[in-house]
C-alpha cells in the first residue's frame, strides 16, 4: 500500500524553500544587509579529522549519540558497543533525530523509530539505519564514510559494523 499524500512532497518543499530563500536574499540585498548575516552556523560535534574516505572521532566516553552534520555521521556508544550510522533515514533520506530521554532515533518526517544499535522498531522504513564500517585506533574511532552498509543488502556486514568497548 502506498501513501499518495507523500508523492512529490520533497519536490514541492524544495521549490518553496528555494523560492523563499531567493526572496529573503533579494530583500536583504535591497536593504544592504550582508548575506553572511542570514547564514545559520552549526558547529560539528564531535570534531572529525578527515583522512581520505575515513573520519576519525574521539572514542565516546559514555552512552549516547553525537551527530556530525558536516559529514552526515551519527556516532553512538550504547551498552558497551560503538556504532557509526548515516545521518539519513533509510526510508526517504531525512535527517534522523536522537531522542535522549527515550534512548532511540526517530525520523521527523514519517516517524520511523530505531534502537540505539540502528535496528528498526516501527514506522514506514523497511530496514535498520544504514551503518558505516568502523574500527578502533587507540582512543580514536575510524569511520569509513566511503562505504555504506545497508541491512537489507548485506546483513552480515551490517551486523559486523560494531565495536565492543
Amino acid at each position: 500500500m502506498t501513501d499518495e499524500s507523500c508523492t512529490g512532497c520533497e519536490i514541492g518543499r524544495r521549490a518553496f524553500l528555494r523560492d523563499a530563500a531567493a526572496s529573503v536574499a533579494a530583500v536583504a540585498a535591497a536593504l544592504g544587509l550582508p548575506a553572511v548575516a542570514l547564514a545559520r552556523t552549526v558547529a560539528p560535534a564531535p570534531r572529525a579529522t578527515p583522512r581520505g574516505q575515513t573520519r576519525l572521532y574521539p572514542l565516546p566516553g559514555h552512552d549516547g549519540a553525537v551527530i556530525d552534520r558536516d559529514n552526515e555521521v551519527i556516532l553512538v556508544r550504547w551498552e558497551g558497543s560503538v556504532y557509526a550510522f548515516n545521518l539519513a533515514c533509510p526510508h526517504q533520506r531525512v535527517a534522523l533525530r536522537w531522542h535522549e530521554k527515550d534512548g532511540r532515533f526517530q525520523c521527523p518526517k514519517h516517524k520511523s523509530k530505531y534502537r540505539p544499535d540502528g535496528a528498526f522498531i516501527e514506522g514506514r522504513a523497511t530496514r535498520g539505519m544504514d551503518r558505516f564500517p568502523i574500527h578502533r585506533e587507540g582512543d580514536t574511532i575510524a569511520v569509513d564514510v566511503g562505504q555504506l552498509l545497508k541491512q537489507s543488502d548485506d546483513a552480515a556486514a551490517w551486523g559486523a559494523a560494531v565495536l565492543r568497548v
